[in-house]
């Protein structure tokens, strides 16, 4: 039994080595939709100072940045009071400027199915993230 199992593991292996080699034609990164690699604060952050005046989202790749954003509302008590404009601090890293409660959870979208302004410069829309947060008391 033990002979056959590791028979089988070989065999799948090496069925991942072959698919694994890139045929024409496949995925890149160039290819592909940004995603975010980092926010400020930090999802799932339950601590945050609620004296943070700017969220900040950092994609994976250089953004279209003329008014191309998506901050998106899951509701209007989960969403931070906005003050100030959105802004691009370099090609890749959004700001939204927020005036924050103490003791309050904020859900935030970084583009949605229905919203997705936030593109990289092919025109891809980045795919959807989730920013959950909590101020501290």
């Amino acid at each position: 039994m033990r002979r056959v199992s590791l028979i089988a593991l070989a065999v799948s292996a090496g069925a991942a080595a072959v698919a694994l080699a890139a045929p024409a034609g496949a995925p890149s990164v160039a290819s592909k939709p940004p995603s975010v690699v980092q926010t400020i604060p930090v999802a799932g952050d339950t601590r945050v100072d609620p004296g943070l005046q700017e969220i900040r989202v950092t994609f994976s790749k250089d953004m279209l940045t003329e008014k191309m954003w998506s901050w998106v509302q899951e509701s209007a008590e989960t969403f931070p009071a906005t003050r100030g404009e959105v802004r691009y601090v370099d090609a890749r890293t959004c700001v939204l400027p927020v005036k924050l409660a103490p003791g309050k959870t904020y859900v935030i979208w970084i583009n949605s199915q229905k919203f997705n302004a936030f593109r990289d410069t092919g025109n891809r829309p980045a795919v959807p993230y989730q920013l959950v947060f909590e101020t501290r008391k």
